[in-house]
C-alpha cells in the first residue's frame, strides 16, 4: 500500500498506464463546478368613445416632463408627477419594489448536510480509508470529496493526497474527473508549476479533452512563461466548438500580460467577427493596458470598445468605469478631466453642463419600430393564442376611427396595482386624473370589468367611461398587442400606464437594434403609478427625458456604470455616470 505524500505532481505520470485515450476525456458533471435571459358602434356595451377636443400637447407635457403640484389637502401637498423616486427603468428599483411588496415564500427543509468535515492537512492512506468507512452518502466518496475541497477551495496538499490514496487503491490509476478538480484547484491557487505538471500528463495521455479541461488549462497556463501554448489550446478547441468569451478573455488577458498586444487585439477581432459579446473584463483589460500610452492607434481602438458598448447598450462595472477614467486622464498632453456623477432628470450633466442624448425617438427611428411591431408583435406574434384574429380587427377598426390618443391604459393591470382598494375605484381615479388634465384616454379592459360585483362597481365603471373611451376585450384575451398597437396608432407623443415591462414581446422582436429601440421607447413612454393618497390623488413617476446609453460629443464622453452594490435588473439602467471633458 502506498502511504505517502506526494512533494510534487512530477511523479504522478506512474500512476496512469500508459495505453492512451484517444477520444473526448469522460465525464461533464463537474463543469457547474467550474464556470461558475370591428370599429366601435358608440352604444355597444363593449366599447365606448368620449368625445374629443383636439390633441392636448401642452397639458401631455405638464403631465409628463415635469413635477406638478396641486392644491394642500388636509395638511399636505402632493405631487402628480413624483420628482424624488427613481424612474421605472432605473437600477435597483425592481429590488426595492419586491422588498417592499414582499411575495410568500415557500419554505423548503434544509438540506441534510454530511456529518464528514473537511481536512485541513494531508492524510495518509488509513485516514482516508476511515473517512470512507464514515461517509453516508449513495455518491463515489472520491467524487464527493474532491467536489466538496473545488467548492471550498481547499488547500493544493490535501488534495494531492487524496489523488495519492486514489491512485494506491487503483493500480496507480486515476480518473479523468479526478484529474479535473484537482486541476481546478490548482488553477484557482496560480500553482502554476504543478498546472504545467498536469498538462503535461493531460497531453500525453489525451489527444483530445472536452471543453472544461482545455478552459481549465488555457486559464493556468497564461499565467506562465509557457502561455502560447494556451493559444495552441484555443486552436484545438476551434476544431470542435467555437470557444466561449472566457476562453478568449483569458488568452488575451495572457497576452497583454506577456506585452503581445498584437495577438490580443487579433484575438479580440476574431472574438466579434464570431458575434460573441466579449466580457467587461477583457475590455477593461485593454484600457488597463493602455495607461499612459501615447499612441493614436490603440486610443482609436479604445475608443471604438466604447462604441461598442454604446451600439450594444453595454454598461462597465464600477471597477471599469474607473480604468476608463485612469485612461483618459493617463494620455499625454490631452488634459482629459473625468468625474462620477449623476444626470438631472433634465437631462443636463452636473459634471460638465453638458444635455445628453434625448431618450425620444426621431420620426425614422418610431417609423421603423412601428412597422416592425406592427409586423413582429401585432400581426406575427404569439397573441392569438389568446386573442382571435376577429377581436384585433375589430380593436383596429375601433382604432382608425378614434382621434390620437394621449394616454392608453391597461385598465385591467392598473386596477389591481393596489389591493386593498375597490378595483373599479383606483381605475376610476387614474382616469378622472387624466382627464381633468383634458388627455385623450384609451381604456383596455376586459368584459367582467363590466359585471357588478365587490370588486367592480357599475357606477364606477359608467364614470370611466364618461371620461374616457373604452374598448372592452374577451375575457381570455391578451392585453399588450392591444395596448402595443393603439399607443404606436396614437404617433409618437402617445404614452401608456401598466405595470407589465413588456419583456416577452421585445424578445419577438428579430434583431437586437429593433430590441434596442423599442426598450429607448418605452423608457420614453411608460408611465407607472407608484402611490394612491387619501382623497384619491395618484402619483406617477417620472419618465427619463435623457437616454442611458455611452454617447460622445468628440470633446466629451458620458458613460452610464453599474455600481458595484446596485442589483441590477436586465429590464433596468444604471443611475450613475461617468463624465469626462477635456480641459480647456
Amino acid at each position: 500500500m502506498m502511504t505517502f505524500y506526494f512533494t510534487g505532481i512530477r511523479s504522478f505520470p506512474k500512476l496512469w498506464k500508459s495505453n492512451p485515450y484517444l477520444g473526448l476525456g469522460p465525464g461533464h458533471a463537474y463543469l457547474s463546478l467550474l464556470l461558475k435571459d370591428y370599429y366601435g358602434i358608440r352604444n355597444h356595451k363593449w366599447f365606448s368613445l368620449k368625445p374629443m377636443s383636439p390633441q392636448n400637447t401642452k397639458a401631455m407635457n405638464l403631465l409628463i416632463a415635469k413635477a406638478r403640484y396641486v392644491r394642500k389637502r388636509d395638511e399636505g401637498s402632493n405631487k402628480q408627477v413624483s420628482a424624488d423616486s427613481p424612474h421605472l427603468f432605473a437600477a435597483g428599483a425592481a429590488k426595492k419594489r419586491s422588498e417592499m411588496n414582499p411575495q410568500s415564500k415557500d419554505h423548503f427543509l434544509p438540506p441534510v448536510r454530511n456529518i464528514i468535515q473537511l481536512p485541513t492537512k494531508p492524510l495518509n492512506s488509513e485516514e482516508w480509508n476511515k473517512l470512507k468507512e464514515d461517509f453516508k452518502g449513495k455518491t463515489n466518496f472520491e467524487n464527493w470529496i474532491l467536489s466538496q475541497m473545488v467548492k471550498y477551495h481547499s488547500s493544493i496538499d490535501v488534495a494531492k493526497s487524496v489523488l495519492a490514496w486514489v491512485a494506491a487503491n487503483n493500480n496507480g490509476v486515476i480518473g479523468y474527473d479526478l484529474l479535473v478538480k484537482y486541476l481546478y484547484l490548482c488553477v484557482f491557487h496560480k500553482e502554476t508549476a504543478e498546472i504545467i505538471d498536469v498538462y503535461e500528463i493531460m497531453k500525453a495521455r489525451y489527444k483530445r479533452l472536452e471543453s472544461g479541461g482545455y478552459t481549465l488549462l488555457i486559464r493556468g497556463l497564461i499565467h506562465t512563461d509557457r502561455w502560447r501554448e494556451a493559444l495552441l489550446l484555443l486552436e484545438d478547441l476551434k476544431k470542435v466548438i467555437i470557444p466561449s468569451k472566457m476562453n478568449y478573455n483569458d488568452c488575451i488577458q495572457g497576452a497583454l500580460l506577456h506585452q503581445d498586444v498584437n495577438v490580443a487585439w487579433k484575438l479580440h477581432q476574431e472574438l466579434l467577427g464570431h458575434d460573441i459579446v466579449p466580457m467587461l473584463e477583457t475590455l477593461k483589460a485593454f484600457f488597463d493596458f493602455g495607461k499612459g500610452v501615447k499612441d493614436d492607434e490603440y486610443s482609436n481602438k479604445l475608443q471604438d470598445i466604447l462604441l461598442y458598448l454604446r451600439n450594444n447598450q453595454l454598461y462597465p462595472g464600477e471597477s471599469f468605469a474607473h480604468s476608463i477614467k485612469t485612461w483618459f486622464e493617463s494620455i499625454p498632453g490631452e488634459q482629459w478631466k473625468g468625474q462620477f456623477i449623476t444626470i438631472q432628470q433634465s437631462g443636463q450633466c452636473l459634471g460638465c453642463g453638458k444635455t445628453v442624448e434625448s431618450i425620444h425617438l426621431s420620426s425614422e427611428e418610431y417609423e421603423f419600430l412601428k412597422e416592425r411591431i406592427m409586423r413582429d408583435v401585432i400581426d406575427g406574434g404569439d397573441q392569438y393564442r389568446k386573442t382571435t384574429p376577429q377581436e384585433l380587427k375589430r380593436f383596429q377598426n375601433f382604432v382608425r376611427y378614434c382621434p390620437p390618443f394621449d394616454i392608453v391604459i391597461d385598465g385591467l393591470n392598473v386596477a389591481k396595482m393596489f389591493p386593498k382598494a375597490r378595483e373599479s375605484q383606483v381605475l376610476l381615479d387614474v382616469v378622472s386624473q387624466l382627464a381633468k388634465q383634458n388627455l385623450k384616454v384609451l381604456v383596455l379592459g376586459r368584459k367582467h370589468m363590466l359585471m357588478q360585483n365587490s370588486r367592480w362597481r357599475k357606477d364606477d365603471m359608467e364614470k370611466v367611461q364618461k371620461q374616457a373611451s373604452c374598448f372592452f376585450a374577451d375575457n381570455i384575451s391578451e392585453d399588450d398587442p392591444f395596448l402595443l398597437y393603439a399607443t404606436l396608432h396614437s404617433g409618437n407623443h402617445c404614452k401608456f400606464i401598466t405595470k407589465d415591462l413588456m419583456r416577452d414581446h421585445k424578445a419577438c422582436l428579430p434583431d437586437a437594434k429593433t430590441q434596442r429601440l423599442f426598450f429607448k421607447w418605452q423608457q420614453g413612454h411608460q408611465l407607472a403609478v407608484i402611490s394612491r393618497h387619501p382623497g384619491s390623488r395618484i402619483t406617477f413617476q417620472h419618465i427619463l427625458s435623457y437616454d442611458t446609453v455611452v454617447q460622445t460629443t468628440g470633446d466629451s464622453w458620458h458613460i452610464p456604470y453599474d455600481e458595484d452594490l446596485v442589483e441590477r435588473y436586465s429590464y433596468e439602467v444604471p443611475t450613475k455616470w461617468l463624465c469626462l471633458h477635456r480641459k480647456t
